[in-house]
């Protein structure tokens, strides 16, 4: 059995009526337990990239697709996406998009998946109170889903993913709507379900975030991987700016100090708050 969790070979995707490919010979490995980061500009292929992951692209999009992607044992092309949703799961970037509309309180709204695939109620019971409780919602069982935050909506998503039991997930920029606080409850989320060995694939803009939690990061452009490495040789890489894309505040502080004789020439420019600190200290002692 491999160990990847995600294998993608020469994928290049086309959307109806356009030209000009999406996503262009990408290769890509995930190994099993990995959390990696996807970043790019707008337009840049992330979200194109994880609808194919997820089996959206080719099924509910239809357009050119060359290549393969395999999740699991499973080729996404081979399988629907009702059979793919029990490998894989898919969160959207805004999570009223994802609601079903169809239920009144969140243990409902977790358990709408389950019926769907036909879990028996004990189960199903026994699934969604433990999803709730990975997610911190277990005492909003009986809440409205629209009564809750933006970041405990999206904490519901993921738990509704969860109680499918799939060992992958793929968000989709899912704290683009959230504030610091909702944003980090989910990447501390995130973080916890790598550990419990969930396979995690996250398309993020919060490069500070992903440096504290990703275990790796690519970086497309144009439909292309242009960078793949740890989350330092890729967000503090000069590259970022080539792409479209900014350092965050604490490598910019580094390359700052760097320019002023602040810096250790010899230290890695930094891409948290802690190797900053240990930067400028090191620096000052000096």
């Amino acid at each position: 059995m491999s160990n990847f969790a995600i294998e993608i070979t020469n994928l290049t995707y086309t959307y109806p009526a356009t030209k000009e490919p999406a996503l262009k010979n990408i290769n890509l490995q995930v190994e099993t337990g990995q959390l990696l980061g996807i970043i790019g500009a707008n337009r840049s292929g992330k979200s194109s990239l994880a609808y194919t992951l997820a089996g959206v692209i080719p099924h509910l999009y239809q357009g050119e697709f060359s290549g393969s992607v395999c999740v699991g044992e499973l080729d996404t092309r081979e399988h629907s996406v009702g059979e793919l949703v029990r490998q894989i799961g898919l969160v959207l970037q805004h999570p009223t998009h994802q609601l079903s509309g169809a239920r009144h309180t969140v243990f409902e709204e977790v358990a709408f998946g389950l019926e769907n695939i036909g879990v028996e109620r004990k189960r199903m019971k026994m699934r969604v109170d433990n999803a709730l409780t990975q997610v911190g919602l277990s005492d909003f069982v009986e809440r409205s889903p629209y009564q809750l935050s933006g970041g405990q909506q999206q904490r519901l998503m993921i738990a509704a993913i969860l109680a499918l039991a799939p060992p992958i997930l793929v968000l989709d920029e899912p704290t683009s709507f959230l504030d610091p606080q909702g944003t980090a409850q989910i990447f501390a989320l995130l973080a916890k379900l790598r550990e419990s060995g969930h396979t995690i694939v996250i398309t993020s803009q919060r490069l500070t975030w992903l440096a504290e939690t990703a275990d790796r990061v690519v970086a497309l452009a144009d439909g292309k991987i242009v960078m793949d490495g740890t989350p330092r040789d890729v967000l503090a890489s000069p590259k970022l700016k080539e792409i479209g894309l900014r350092w965050s505040r604490f490598t910019q502080v580094g390359a700052q100090a760097k320019e002023r004789g602040l810096w250790d020439v010899q230290t890695p420019l930094p891409v948290t708050f802690d190797e900053t600190v240990e930067g400028l200290k090191n620096a000052n002692l000096a």
